[in-house]
Order: C-alpha cells, then sequence, then structure tokens
C-alpha cells in the first residue's frame, strides 16, 4: 500500500484518507488483539498492514504542505521525536507485556490511541486549497485507474518481500518456492519500469527518481532503513540468545538509544536550517559507522551498561540522517508532487528494514555456522587446550557431586555451549563489520546532491 499511498491521498482526499487509514487501523489492532487462533490473526494482520501502509507517507506530506522550505527541518525535527519515542518506548512496553501478560494487549492498546488520533485530526488538520483544486481537476479530468502498474508493483514489492522474509529458512533458490517467487519478482519489476515511465497517469510516478536529490535521498534513506531495521532487529536478538538477556532487559538496552536521539532531534531542526544539510548526512554517516566498528568489538562478557551505551552511542546519529535526507529529498520538487514523494520515501525505507532484517538473518546463519565449523575442527584430542580443558571441566564436575561415569560427557557439552556462543558472537562481529561498510560506501554520493542550506526546498502549498 505505501507506494500507491500518494495516489490515493490525491484521489480520495489527503485528511480523509489519512482518516480512514486510521480508523481501520484501529479496528484490525482490535481484531488481532481478539484474535482466537492463528487463521485469525494473520488476516487481521494482513488488513492492518493494508491500513497503516499510508500513514507515514501521508504524515510527511502534511508536514511539507503545512511549513515553508525555511521552517522544514524544524518541523521534520519534531515530528522525528514523535516518530522515535514509539521504538523507543516500544521495546520496553513490548518486554514487559511479554514476560508479565498476554500477547493480545501488543495489539489492543493501539485502540484508544487510534481513537485519540482520529479526534485531533478532525478537529485541527486542515487539507490546503491547492489539494483541494488538484483533486477536484482530477476528478473532472475523468478518473483513470492505473491497474496494470498496480497489480505489478504489488507483485514486485509482495513477493520480494516473500523472498527476503522466507529465504534464509527455505535455504533460498533451491527450494523451487523461493525461486518462483523470485523470479516472478524480478520479471514484475522489469515490467513495471517501462509500464510506468509511458503512463500520462501512473500509479507510481517512477520518472521522479531520476532528479538528483529525490533519487540519491532515497537511496539514503533505503541504507538507513537497513541500518535502523537491522539493527534494532538483531541487537535484542543478540542480547537474549547470546548474552540470555530477558524481553524487558534487551528492550530496556534499546530504550536508552531511543532517549539519546530523542535528546538531539531538536538540535539537528536547530542546525538543519543553518547549515548545508550534506555535512549533516556526512556527520551522521561517520557517526553511524564508527558506532557499528563499536559494536563490532563486542563480546561475550557484554554488560548492560557497554550494551546500551553501544546503542546510544549509535541513536545518537540518526536524527541528522532522518532530517537532513529528508529535507533534501523535496527541493525542486513542485507542492503538487509531495504526497507521491513522501510514499516513494517511505517505500525506499520500509524496503531496505526488509532487505536488512534478511540480510542480517542470512549472515548470522551462514557465519555462525562457519565459525562453529572452524572452532570443531580444534577439538581433538592432539589439542593441548582442549585436552586441558575437558580434564579441568571434568575434575571440576566430579569435586561437584557428579558421578565419574558421566562427568565427561557433561563436560564435553559444556564446552560445546560454550563455542557455540562464541561462534554466534563472532557472526554478530561479522554482521556489524558489513553494516559498517556498507555506511561507509555510502558517504560518496553526497558529493552529487544540491545543497539545501537553511532548509532550501521546493515551495510549500
Amino acid at each position: 500500500m505505501i507506494p500507491i499511498s500518494g495516489w490515493l491521498a490525491n484521489v480520495i482526499g489527503r485528511k480523509r484518507y489519512y482518516m480512514i487509514s486510521v480508523a481501520l487501523f484501529t479496528i484490525t489492532s482490535f481484531m488481532c488483539g481478539i484474535s482466537p487462533n492463528l487463521t485469525c490473526l494473520v488476516i487481521s494482520r494482513i488488513l492492518q498492514g493494508a491500513a497503516g501502509g499510508g500513514l507515514a507517507a501521508v504524515e510527511q506530506s502534511m508536514l511539507v504542505d503545512t511549513f515553508p522550505p525555511r521552517q522544514r527541518s524544524l518541523a521534520f525535527a519534531a515530528y522525528g521525536i514523535v516518530v522515535i519515542a514509539g521504538p523507543a518506548i516500544g521495546p520496553v512496553i513490548g518486554g514487559l507485556i511479554t514476560d508479565n501478560s498476554s500477547w493480545h494487549w501488543c495489539f489492543l492498546i493501539n485502540v484508544p490511541v487510534g481513537a485519540l488520533s482520529l479526534i485531533l485530526v478532525s478537529r485541527f488538520v486542515d487539507e490546503p486549497e491547492a489539494l483541494i483544486r488538484d483533486r477536484a481537476k482530477l476528478l473532472k479530468g475523468g478518473l483513470k485507474v492505473d491497474f496494470v502498474g498496480f497489480i505489478l508493483v504489488a507483485l514486485f514489492l509482495g513477493l520480494l518481500e516473500v523472498t527476503l522474509d522466507r529465504g534464509q529458512t527455505d535455504n533460498w533458490f533451491s527450494s523451487p518456492f523461493i525461486l518462483t517467487t523470485a523470479i516472478i519478482s524480478a520479471v514484475s519489476l522489469f515490467l513495471f519500469i517501462p509500464w510506468e515511465l509511458t503512463r500520462k497517469d501512473p500509479i507510481v510516478p517512477i520518472a521522479m527518481f531520476g532528479r538528483r536529490n529525490f533519487g540519491i535521498s532515497t537511496i539514503f534513506l533505503l541504507i538507513t532503513g537497513v541500518i535502523i531495521f537491522g539493527t534494532t532487529q538483531f541487537i535484542p536478538q543478540l542480547l537474549q540468545q547470546v548474552i540470555g538477556y530477558t524481553a524487558t532487559d534487551a528492550g530496556m538496552a534499546l530504550t536508552a538509544g531511543g532517549l539519546a536521539t530523542i535528546l538531539v532531534m531538536p538540535l539537528t531542526g536547530i542546525l538543519g536550517s543553518r547549515i548545508d544539510s550534506r555535512l549533516l548526512v556526512g556527520f551522521a554517516f561517520v557517526v553511524q559507522g564508527l558506532a557499528l566498528w563499536n559494536m563490532s568489538h563486542l563480546d561475550t562478557q557484554l554488560s548492560f551498561e557497554s550494551a546500551a551505551t553501544a546503542r546510544m552511542f549509535q541513536s545518537a546519529g540518526l536524527p541528522f540522517l532522518f532530517v537532513p535526507i529528508t529535507t533534501m529529498a523535496y527541493v525542486g520538487l513542485k507542492p503538487s508532487e509531495s504526497n507521491q514523494a513522501s510514499a516513494l520515501m517511505n517505500v525506499a525505507r520500509n524496503l531496505g528494514g526488509t532487505i536488512g532484517i534478511s540480510t542480517v538473518q542470512t549472515l548470522l546463519a551462514q557465519r555462525s555456522q562457519w565459525h562453529q565449523a572452524r572452532m570443531v575442527e580444534t577439538l581433538n584430542p592432539l589439542n593441548p587446550n582442549y585436552a586441558n580443558s575437558m580434564a579441568q571441566t571434568t575434575h571440576a564436575l566430579i569435586a561437584l557431586g557428579q558421578p565419574k561415569a558421566s562427568a565427561a560427557a557433561q563436560a564435553n557439552a559444556l564446552l560445546y555451549q560454550a563455542l557455540g556462543q562464541q561462534a554466534q558472537m563472532l557472526s554478530y562481529v561479522d554482521v556489524f563489520h558489513v553494516l559498517m561498510l556498507v555506511v561507509f560506501a555510502a558517504i560518496p554520493l553526497l558529493l552529487l546532491m544540491q545543497g539545501a542550506k537553511g532548509g532550501a526546498g521546493g515551495a510549500a502549498a
């Protein structure tokens, strides 16, 4: 729904489309919360995703049309605080619910928030006159729906999501199912690009990617999605599976990073109106690279303080990505293009998240197997370190009262458990290194962008 949310906002009316989306998201959240079985939950989640797909895109376009270019950095910073506040407190609330209550409340908690949102939007959000005129003109000329484009983009993104999500589990292209979804997704993209480029009223205006600032900004947002979603998903996994944290403790470690982001976000808005946005983005990528390099030096003796500090270091640089990139993306765009631009940027960020999570999990699995295989090669009686460790552990278990006959087997099991933990930790280190290289490789693209000093950009509606 994200890539066509801009078109839907233009056709239905942005405020009306937003309120419909919020209402449906609230209702489907309630349906998820009361689902009696997995089938009902999956169906409700599909409907929830369809309802929520356009929310972020419409929100950003509202900001663009409400604030003049010189004030957009501050507006995006204020918006960013709200956006970051959710992920900051979400892991803690989710962990507490998971550990102490029922999973149903992970969905039911959305219901009062959605109801409050509907009330506030209906009272305080206005539809710009320019958009009302554009919508009337669009409908007067006869509404033409690009069904072919919609089907192609749905097949491309939907099956790409399935391929990336299930690839590692199903052993990638050795699976006929994954091979089929990948081929259909690739063919759909191959047909989608020329089709949309030759339409007078395309459902997804991909020609916008040809504009230098917008095209590079979407690449940056895709990389940002890889970093944010990838690390947010697998750092708690590291803390729980390797270090042994509870879901609540892992959430608390992430929350420290969210708080750092919230504190830095206002500074980003102030600097964004005074400093060239390219410098801020360059600074942010350097911070992200150094933070990932720092994370690549974590080990199995990781303390809660070290985990929280590492996340805070990374999170402090995120506002300098979100706000300046969004500001630069609108340089040279017309007011009538804000809905579509917001939709495409959210596609890039979410697609980056999908790629990031899939890549991280694939690398973790493959590198863990590789490290474990290399370590196992050294576990033989000819290795004096192995022999000494086995002897010491066996004697310690016997001293604790374990039968001599089973002490050796238990010592071997303990050693293998420690080996598995070390292999997993090394695989996480490898992933941090890969993400670090991706971040540093993106920095030269800044040289190709047009500056947006002082929040310069396209005219507001």
